[in-house]
């Protein structure tokens, strides 16, 4: 497909080749070659786009705004993007926990609510949209879970072919998710990398478009959406720390690309204070950001769409997160299952295990003094509850049922 003009280009995070095109590109060449598969990916693009001509065009963030931030986005046309709503998700101001007014500012961004209930809807929206503007109809991913589903329901809105290659012990909810899109769903035997690696050699043989993460670029693209719409929650203001549940890495480098455009626009001065959360079960990418060895363990923990044993974009997270100062965090599984707990008792919102991660992050800084007077703070909550029930089951207790009888519910209640 000719396009009207060249939009953006590529750029590698590890030996910074730019790639003067717009076409469809997955890893550099060069980076990714002969890679060691008990190693770090290399070779993964950042999409860039020619800020200072963007720059002035626009003379205010609202302007910029007003196009949907097209000019920050690889398609052409805002109406290429499926026709769900995706993204906007309410950003709510918390005051209270456990009966106690906080002394700092506490917002969670709310990404339950987009259309299959979690945050990988941001990428998918973009994937799909590029797909259609290069007729690419059929698009394949390898997902535990959320991408899978998302994948799915975002191609069931815009006409076109999911294929999902997930691995056979995913959580059974997010398993219905997709098949009741219609997506083609394909169990594999083994993990996560076994069942990407199987979707990377498909798209090679078939020539299908692929959304894996930290593997097609526009996968953070889709994601740092998210920064734009906090900058304008927020009053166009930064938050003083935005708390991230983290396992790919994916999703905190596209909050971080988002600010970064920000950044390079003019239209904020410095960048937020970004948390990086996982649970001590899977901290590859925590324990090893600011190490100077880098050694990667198996992964077990009750967040499963944050365990992760290779990170797949760690090489960009870590940048990110040294370049601008980030700060990391590991938190046990008890303390993730406490504050979705917590979370959900005190604010209504029930996320999953690898969204409430996010939470117990805040709540260690909460606790330990570590966020100052008024601060601004927002906690990311990338997922529902509801896509894993099973997590949940070991802090709950449903009581036994009594007769319709009114002293026997006056016991229970006294």
């Amino acid at each position: 497909m000719t396009h009207e003009s060249q939009k953006f280009h590529y750029e590698c995070v590890d030996c910074g080749r730019v790639f003067h095109d717009d076409s469809l590109r997955y890893l550099c060449p060069d980076c990714s070659r002969n890679q060691n598969p008990e190693e770090a990916p290399k070779g993964v693009l950042k999409v860039c786009y020619p800020y200072k001509e963007i720059k002035k065009k626009y003379t205010s963030f609202k302007a910029l705004k007003a196009t949907g931030f097209l000019d920050l986005y690889p398609v052409q046309s805002i109406e290429s993007f499926p026709p769900l709503r995706v993204g906007q998700t309410p950003l709510y101001h918390i005051s209270r926990l456990n009966g106690k007014l906080l002394d700092a500012n506490l917002y969670l961004k709310d990404d339950s609510q987009n259309p299959t209930y979690s945050f990988k809807d941001r990428a998918s929206a973009l994937v799909a949209a590029f797909a259609k503007e290069r007729n690419l109809n059929i698009i394949i991913t390898a997902s535990t879970g959320n991408a899978g589903s998302s994948l799915a329901g975002i191609c069931a809105s815009s006409g076109q072919k999911a294929i999902v290659l997930v691995p056979e012990k995913a959580p059974l909810a997010k398993l219905t998710q997709i098949i009741m899109y219609g997506a083609k769903i394909i169990p594999v035997k083994g993990t996560y990398d076994d069942a990407f690696d199987l979707s990377v050699k498909a798209t090679e043989k078939f020539g299908w478009y692929n959304r894996n993460t930290a593997f097609n670029p526009l996968t953070i693209e889709g994601k740092k959406s998210v920064a734009f719409e906090l900058f304008d929650q927020m009053g166009e203001t930064i938050p003083d720390r935005i708390f991230v549940p983290v396992g790919d890495g994916v999703i905190i480098s596209g909050v971080y690309k988002g600010f970064e455009d920000l950044l390079k626009m003019g239209f904020i001065d410095k960048m937020p204070v970004v948390v990086a959360v996982q649970s001590t079960g899977s901290d590859n990418l925590v324990r090893n950001t600011f190490s100077d060895t880098i050694e990667f363990h198996s992964s077990h923990t009750i967040a499963d769409s944050i365990s992760v044993d290779i990170p797949r974009n760690f090489f960009m997270a870590r940048q990110y997160l040294q370049k601008y100062d980030g700060e990391i965090l590991a938190v046990e599984d008890e303390a993730i299952m406490e504050a979705s707990k917590q979370l959900s008792a005190n604010t209504g919102l029930f996320s999953e295990p690898a969204a409430a991660t996010a939470f117990a992050g805040y709540s260690y800084y909460h606790k330990n003094g570590k966020l100052p007077l008024r601060s601004k703070n927002i906690v990311l909550l990338t997922g529902s509850g509801l896509k894993d029930l099973k997590a949940v089951q070991q802090i709950i207790s449903i009581p036994q049922a009594i007769h319709p009888d009114l002293s026997e519910l006056q016991n229970l209640i006294s």
